[in-house]
């Protein structure tokens, strides 16, 4: 969605969503995959009227219609409890998802880690030398799969879970394989469902390492590269 779907002023623009819409009535199924959680997504799949299944916190939650969930994978709380001292040893900005709501520093307080379902974790720093040792520590902890939804931070969910597994999973529940569909992304978080994909792009703002992996380079978010997928892609002749 970020970088994606929506422009850098959040937005779905109306030519982006025109074309969504003309890919949904031709019975394509446009599913929305997110490093967001639920509440955060939800309105953006309402907007656009789609009934499809969605993918939400980088795949640990598939939700089988946009008020359906499906299947939801959550981190163990001894991983989530050294990642949220890595954070404070750093001093860095975090952040983390749980089924019972999403926190960062400024809501945190004590017996959260206890009594909540922890789903992703995230670290934000524009220094690079201790975003390289945090990634490093993280590694070490093994259990986890690392990506990121911006060069400046670190997104982490349990091992296996990804934005691929999800689409995976979204496959299975509406009959098509994966080399049928078309997954299109900006950030490291997309690049397994990039690279798994039959069709995999990255938006012209992608990072390089996304863009190096796409079989195809569309424009940017500001520049509806989503309608221009749809349009020379997917409803070819339209």
């Amino acid at each position: 969605m970020d970088g994606t779907l929506l422009n850098d002023e959040h937005q779905i623009t109306p030519e982006t969503e025109r074309w969504i819409r003309k890919a949904a009535a031709a019975g394509v199924h446009v599913c929305l995959s997110t490093g967001r959680g639920y509440k955060e997504a939800v309105p953006y799949g309402d907007q656009l009227d789609l009934g499809t299944p969605m993918i939400t916190v980088n795949g640990s939650e598939v939700w089988k219609s946009p008020h359906e969930l499906h299947r939801r994978v959550l981190l163990d709380r001894s991983l989530v409890s050294r990642m949220y001292d890595i954070s404070r040893e750093k001093m860095v900005w975090f952040w983390a998802y749980a089924v019972e709501g999403s926190y960062n520093e400024t809501n945190w307080e004590p017996g959260l880690l206890e009594r909540n379902h922890w789903m992703k974790f995230g670290y934000f720093t524009e220094d690079d030398a201790v975003r390289g040792d945090i990634l490093q520590q993280l590694q070490e902890m093994g259990g986890l799969e690392i990506t990121n939804s911006s060069p400046h931070n670190l997104e982490i969910n349990p091992k296996g879970i990804s934005k691929a597994s999800g689409i995976d999973t979204v496959c299975g529940l509406l009959g098509l394989e994966m080399s049928e569909v078309v997954a299109i992304g900006d950030s490291l978080n997309d690049l397994a469902a990039i690279e798994a994909a039959g069709l995999g792009v990255a938006m012209g703002n992608a990072q390089e390492a996304v863009k190096e992996k796409a079989d195809v380079v569309t424009t940017s978010n500001n520049e509806d590269g989503i309608a221009w997928i749809i349009r020379d892609y997917i409803l070819t002749g339209e």
